[in-house]
Order: C-alpha cells, then sequence, then structure tokens
C-alpha cells in the first residue's frame, strides 16, 4: 500500500511540473525563501498564519505554486519509495533469518517445554543448527494445536504446509533431508506411514513404521555409518530412549511428595498455563502424579527405588559408548546420543537430576552433548 502511495504522489508531482502555468518563474525561489527566513520550525506547517496566507496567494497570483507544488509531490513519493524499499528488506532479511543454513525449510515446533520427547527434537535441532520458532501448547486446552488431527505434541511444521509428527519420525526424516538433498521432506515423510492398532486396554495407539531409519541410498548410508554396526547400534539406542529411558523419567521426578511439588512448579513456571491452570497443576496435578508414578512403577517392573533403575540405565548407556568413544557415534554424537541427551536433559534443575550427576558415569559424556548442541557442532 505504501508504494502505490508513494506512486501516485510521483505521477501527481509530474503532472504540476509538466503543466504550462508551472513552468514560470519566481514562485520557487520565493517560497523557498520564506522557508530560510522562517526557519524549520515553519517548513512543517507550523509557523503561523502569515505563512500559509503568503503560499496561497502566490498559487493564485500565478502557476509558479504548481511547480512548487509538484516538486513537494515528487519529493514524498521519493519518501515514499525509499521507505517502502528499507520495509520491503527488512522484511524479507526477517524472514530470512527463521529459515536454516543454504536456503533451507522454516521449521516451527509446537512442543511443551518439559516433554522429554519435544527436548529430544530440541537436542537434534540446535546441534544441527536448524533455526525453528517455538510455539508453546497450552497442557489443558491445547488450542494451539486444534487445526491437527493429531492431538500429541511434538509436531513439527515445515514451511507451514508438511506436518510432522512423533519425534523420532521428526528426527529421522529430518536427518534424511539434510544428507540427501535431492527429495524434499514431504516425499521424505512418505517412507514413515502411519499404522493404527488397539492397544491391551482397548485403546487405538498410532505408530509409523521405519521411524528408526534414514531414507539414504547405499552411498550415502556409507558416508553417514562408515564403520560395519554403526546404523544398527544407532538404532538400538535410539529406540532404547523410546521404550526404556523415557519411562524412567516420571517415577524418579515424582518419587516422593516433596518432588512432585519441586517438579510440577518447574512445569508450570516453564510451561503455558493461566493462573488458576497453574495453581491446579502444581498442588492437584503434583499429587496425582506422584500416585500414578507408583503405578508406573508396578507396570515397567521397577525397583522399589527407582533412583537405582535410573542408575542403571545411565551406566548402561555410558558402557555401551566404552572409554575410547567420545559420543556412541564416535567423535561426534550420532542420533542416539541426541535422543538420550534430550530425554535426561528435561530432568535438569530436579532432585533427580543431581542425584544421576553424582551418582553415575554419565558426567562428561553429558558436558560434551551440551557443548556440542550448544555450540550447533552437526552444522559443519
Amino acid at each position: 500500500m505504501a508504494a502505490a502511495c508513494a506512486r501516485t504522489l510521483g505521477k501527481v508531482g509530474w503532472s504540476f511540473l509538466e503543466s504550462p502555468a508551472a513552468r514560470r518563474p519566481g514562485i520557487v525561489s520565493y517560497l523557498v525563501g520564506n522557508v530560510g527566513a522562517h526557519g524549520s520550525r515553519r517548513a512543517y506547517g507550523t509557523g503561523g498564519t502569515g505563512v500559509r496566507s503568503k503560499l496561497l496567494s502566490s498559487l493564485r497570483a500565478g502557476g509558479g505554486g504548481g511547480r512548487a507544488l509538484g516538486c513537494a509531490f515528487l519529493l514524498g513519493g521519493g519518501l515514499g519509495l525509499y521507505q517502502t524499499l528499507k520495509f520491503s528488506v527488512q522484511q524479507h532479511l526477517a524472514e530470512e533469518e527463521t529459515k536454516a543454513p543454504g536456503g533451507g525449510p522454516k521449521l516451527t515446533l509446537y512442543q511443551y517445554k518439559t516433554c522429554p520427547f519435544c527436548s529430544k527434537v530440541r537436542a537434534f535441532l540446535d546441534f544441527y543448527g536448524l533455526p525453528y520458532e517455538i510455539v508453546e501448547v497450552n497442557p489443558v486446552m491445547r488450542q494451539e494445536i486444534k487445526w491437527s488431527a493429531y492431538r500429541k505434541v511434538p509436531i513439527l511444521m515445515v514451511d507451514s504446509d508438511v506436518q510432522l509428527n512423533d519425534s523420532s519420525v521428526i528426527i529421522s526424516s529430518l536427518r534424511s533431508f539434510l544428507v540427501n538433498k535431492e527429495k524434499s521432506v514431504s516425499d521424505i515423510i512418505r517412507c514413515y506411514p502411519e499404522m493404527k492398532s488397539v492397544n491391551d486396554s482397548g485403546k487405538q495407539v498410532t505408530e509409523y513404521a521405519n521411524k528408526y531409519w534414514l531414507m539414504l541410498s547405499e552411498d550415502e548410508t556409507a558416508v553417514v555409518y562408515p564403520e560395519k554396526g554403526m546404523q544398527k547400534e544407532e538404532m538400538k539406542w535410539r529406540q532404547w530412549a523410546d521404550d526404556w529411558l523415557v519411562h524412567l523419567i516420571s517415577p524418579n521426578v515424582y518419587r516422593t511428595t516433596n518432588e512432585a511439588l519441586a517438579s510440577f512448579d518447574y512445569i508450570v513456571r516453564e510451561g503455558k498455563f493461566g493462573t488458576f491452570e497453574g495453581f491446579f497443576a502444581k498442588y492437584v496435578g503434583a499429587t496425582a502424579m506422584f500416585l500414578i508414578s507408583k503405578r508406573l512403577k508396578s507396570r515397567h517392573n521397577l525397583q522399589d527405588d527407582v533412583r537405582q533403575d535410573l542408575y542403571k540405565a545411565v551406566n548402561d548407556w555410558v558402557a555401551a559408548i566404552g572409554k575410547k568413544r567420545k559420543f556412541m557415534g564416535g567423535e561426534h554424537p550420532n542420533l542416539a546420543d541426541l535422543a538420550v541427551f534430550g530425554v535426561l536433559r528435561v530432568m535438569e534443575g530436579l532432585q533427580a537430576f543431581d542425584d544421576m550427576m553424582e551418582n553415575t558415569k554419565v558426567k562428561y559424556w553429558y558436558r560434551r552433548m551440551e557443548r556440542a548442541t550448544l555450540n550447533h557442532e552437526g552444522r559443519d
């Protein structure tokens, strides 16, 4: 709209300048002299009735006023075009900042910040230096994802038109895209079809085929996994993170009533809750999750002291990496490293996390992972 106004001002200005009356001499120098004599304040039309009356009488007396008016319109049009171009450039730069390096897709992550599955996706995006926007979803009303038939998080929107569901599918499809630039994300996602089934409780669940596989050619696979067994190992521990490690989080962070209150205080502080929702979540939710954690302990056959299961799981992970590797991926994290790190990270600031760091061998690997994601080391 600003550009259209600028063009109109320019056309009006040229019409004044090209009219016969506008070619008469004298008036322009008179008007400029008045502006100079009365100072900059009057140049903006605030100098009182004297200047306005002289300007109007000059316009009536001869066509020279038309020439001056034409100059004014041209000046206004030029300034308008300048502002329009400036705005367009700024808008373009702002849009570019939301895209991945090399003109990659625009990514929007719908999440709960304290959800381990969402944390996995953020760890992946951060490590590979992929710019993304976050939409924090209210876990009670979930209005932010009311447009989606899939009602869980994380959801990752690619360029506002391709929807990726399930944390492992999101990671596998994006990693495949980063390696194989010839296929679009929409092409790759077709390799992870939905599979609907009914679980033991009679509830319909949705799973995804191939979700731990990368969709690569043989040559690309050889580049990503240069050593025998690397791909199989990565897939095994990614699934382990989803099927076992993630189920140790709730029983540990809600282990006691005090830990449950501290956990929900963190959830409310970091999440998107209204005042009443936050109060309800902290006290009623903490009590409910303390009771539910006992059921989870029974469902997953955990020990009475659930910390011991967490310690064992973490030490098993560290032992699988071994003493000769910095990460399971070798010198650099692979997708299993990112998955395990993302799951464990949601406990930061809670007693369970402090106990884990003090009583297991995970500390040095964990700090290396922090640096790797913070510095976007996968970008290179």
